[in-house]
């Protein structure tokens, strides 16, 4: 098991759902020992909410401190957004997974076609 793992958006918002697959997924993780984390960029998606106050200090408790989005980030998250025909809308996609690549770790995500295409250049999904 991976020491840590970077929850995309739609993995957090569903785990936030009691009983969802997500939702026990996380809970296995936690058991195990498993540190979750997040990027800077799925945590500003997922604080569009719409969110109660309580869910949003639930989530930061779990996740602590967003990994920011650096310069070798967004040269990886370019790389990414041209390499896999430059679609609309897939930029944050592109920096989420460029964050949680250089980071080494999985990806956990509820949204895998989106993703998917990033695995053959090094992206795992968890």
């Amino acid at each position: 098991m991976p020491r840590v793992i970077h929850l995309d958006t739609s993995f957090l918002i569903r785990a936030g759902v009691r009983g969802t697959a997500e939702d026990h997924v996380l809970r296995r993780w936690r058991g195990k020992g498993t540190r979750i984390a997040i990027s800077a960029i799925a945590w500003a998606e997922y604080l569009c909410g719409p969110l109660s106050k309580q869910a949003v200090e639930s989530a930061a408790e779990l996740l602590g401190e967003p990994r920011a989005f650096d310069a070798l980030d967004a040269t990886l998250a370019a790389h990414l957004f041209n390499a896999s025909g430059r679609r609309r809308g897939t930029l944050p996609d592109c920096m989420i997974a460029a964050i949680a690549m250089n980071a080494q770790a999985p990806l956990a995500t509820s949204n895998r076609a989106d993703f998917e295409r990033f695995t053959s250049v090094g992206l795992v999904l968890a």
